[in-house]
């Protein structure tokens, strides 16, 4: 297919060790050690009641897409957005499948709420008044390549900019020792369909019907985006492919 060509015009990043993009930048780029650990994301955008109860994912997603959308100055509210999550809240779901093997009656709305896939999309919505799109996207191992397929096509196709987010949080075990147990981590992109004096950098995408070479993602989903997330700090050219699909690749070729 023919190739796309969408601007990033803002990047949100959280890790326990690098909480914004400058933080994570500088130690892509070797110039800082990983910071003491974080417990939490800040998740400011959040009404208090809503930050304490909220899950995991849920400040994971709001924190990195924040700071994405405050970095490109754009109003969070006018800005259709993707999330995209390899699991979702496998803690909530761990809790969930225990309580209903343990005690059904004593299951929470609460969790149940928090549990389905859109959750943080959702959290996301309300409180930025934001009325524009959302969706919520998985494909396992692929899911960070679908869903910026998503984005820049629905940047593209309708002249806007869109926000995407990808983000999980730690598995407990059981589920953690099936699907592994990585860290939590989040990020986002605001995505342009223009060049412009916003604009940090480009990224030239091409959807291929052949495999990327699997990383690590069970242990590490940040693995495969590495490279991505380097080529953005050292602002230079780079060319990488990360999965896409069962049977699908997504070719990033990132230009200053």
């Amino acid at each position: 297919m023919d190739e796309l060509l969408v601007h990033i015009e803002g990047i949100g990043w959280w890790t326990a060790q690098a909480t914004d993009w400058a933080a994570a930048a500088a130690q892509l780029r070797g110039e800082a050690a990983p910071a003491a650990p974080a417990t939490k994301p800040a998740a400011a955008l959040l009404p208090p009641n809503e930050r304490r109860r909220a899950p995991e994912p849920v400040l994971l997603a709001c924190e990195a897409a924040a700071q994405a959308c405050a970095m490109s100055e754009r109003d969070a509210a006018t800005l259709p957005c993707v999330f995209a999550s390899i699991h979702g809240d496998l803690a909530i779901t761990d809790a969930m499948c225990a309580t209903l093997a343990d005690d059904p009656l004593q299951l929470s709305p609460t969790r149940f709420h928090n549990s389905v896939h859109n959750a943080p999309a959702g959290y996301w919505t309300v409180a930025t008044g934001c009325h524009a799109a959302s969706s919520a996207t998985s494909a396992w191992h692929a899911s960070f390549g679908a869903g910026l397929f998503e984005a820049a096509v629905q940047a593209l196709a309708d002249a806007t900019p869109v926000l995407f987010a990808a983000y999980d949080g730690r598995a407990p075990d059981p589920l953690g020792a099936v699907v592994g147990t990585a860290p939590a981590y989040a990020n986002a992109f605001v995505l342009g369909p223009a060049r412009s004096a916003r604009t940090l950098a480009s990224l030239r995408l091409r959807h291929e019907a052949q495999p990327a070479p699997a990383a690590d993602a069970a242990h590490d989903p940040l693995a495969a985006l590495r490279p991505l997330f380097a080529a953005l700090a050292q602002a230079g050219p780079s060319y990488m492919r990360l999965p896409a699909g069962r049977a699908s690749a997504l070719a990033i070729e990132v230009l200053p």
